[in-house]
């Protein structure tokens, strides 16, 4: 009989640290580097990135936690020291998302940063974390899709016996989903790599297109998911999330739910899809998109006053011109662009 991985890497004393710690921190290190090295670019100081960091990685935490727990209240509420004990498993992707947003608005305003300059640094580096963090769900065997066939997975799928091993729980093999959305995520770097050197770009624009990206894929792979949060919603609505991921059915069979009928992740990713594209044509059509990914980003402090009536808000927003850039001290002038 095939004994799985071993979740906890090693212990020291009665400390255990486990796989899936070490892969998310790596996940956090990589998309802080990759942060780090296009913040030089527009001469953002790396410690800006590791502090933020610092503060987006509890958020994170906090925020997945958070989420999980208000959809599965029922098995909370009775023993309510359990919410605490992240080790026994229960967060979610969109949660963490949301949390760790949260805190960067703050943190970044408070530099005096415009929020969607940064965001759309940072976004290359969020879905690198994901195609990596999903190797904690392998480590774990969680995060796995319904049922399949050991032949599936081998002839069909062609994985390697690392993989199709560690799928095999209880005697069971199932889809590895986790492996589904890391290579998609992996894909979505290359794109967003690609865009942010295009000249098309707008300030929030590549923020934007990571959410569209791993919504989309998020949408069709947790269809495969056997523990999705789900809830109970009307007929119309599960009969519209059926229809949408109805192409999927061509070559797999939906996971089975242990309750409810709409998927909640399924249902926020479209929301976010038609959200995200819906932000961006306003944008350009009201003529707020006039900031491209590629223009300068120079803190509002550091931004000198105009005496011709327009705030630092707006030199910001807008970057800054041959004159303003003479006038900035040398480590605060922006980079030549590429």
């Amino acid at each position: 009989m095939y004994l799985a991985i071993d979740p906890i890497a090693f212990a020291l004393g009665p400390l255990k640290v486990h796989w899936y710690g070490i892969i998310l921190g790596t996940a956090a290190l990589v998309g802080l580097l990759l942060a780090v090295q296009e913040g030089k670019r527009f001469n953002i100081n790396p410690d800006f990135f590791m502090d933020l960091v610092l503060i987006g990685v509890p958020s994170a935490i906090v925020g997945a936690r958070i989420y999980y727990v208000a959809f599965k209240w029922e098995d909370y509420r009775d023993n309510l020291s359990e919410i605490f004990k992240v080790w026994h498993g229960g967060i979610a992707i969109y949660g963490a998302l949301i949390g760790a947003i949260i805190a960067a608005v703050i943190y970044v305003r408070r530099k005096g940063y415009p929020f969607w300059r940064i965001a759309d640094i940072c976004a290359p580096g969020l879905i690198v974390g994901q195609a990596i963090g999903r190797w904690g769900n392998y480590m774990n065997q969680e995060a796995h899709g319904g049922p399949v066939t050991e032949e599936f997975l081998r002839n069909t799928l062609h994985l390697p016996n690392f993989i199709v091993n560690q799928m095999n729980i209880g005697g069971t093999y199932y889809h590895p989903t986790f492996l589904y959305e890391s290579l998609w995520n992996v894909a979505g770097l290359i794109l967003l790599l690609i865009l942010r050197r295009q000249s098309f770009m707008r300030a929030g624009e590549l923020f934007f297109s990571y959410f569209i990206w791993y919504s989309i894929g998020r949408f069709f792979i947790e269809g495969l998911r056997t523990d999705s949060l789900a809830f109970t919603g009307p007929a119309w609505l599960e009969g519209l999330m059926k229809a949408l991921w109805s192409p999927m059915t061509m070559l797999f069979e939906p996971g089975e739910m242990s309750y409810g009928n709409v998927r909640i992740s399924q249902l926020l990713g479209v929301l976010i899809i038609i959200a995200a594209i819906v932000w961006m044509i306003v944008r350009r059509r009201t003529g707020q998109a006039d900031v491209r990914y590629s223009d300068p980003i120079v803190p509002a402090h550091s931004a000198p006053s105009a005496a011709s009536g327009h705030g630092a808000e707006d030199k910001t927003d807008r970057g800054n011109g041959p004159e303003e850039t003479a006038s900035l001290p040398d480590d605060r002038k922006p980079l030549e662009q590429g």
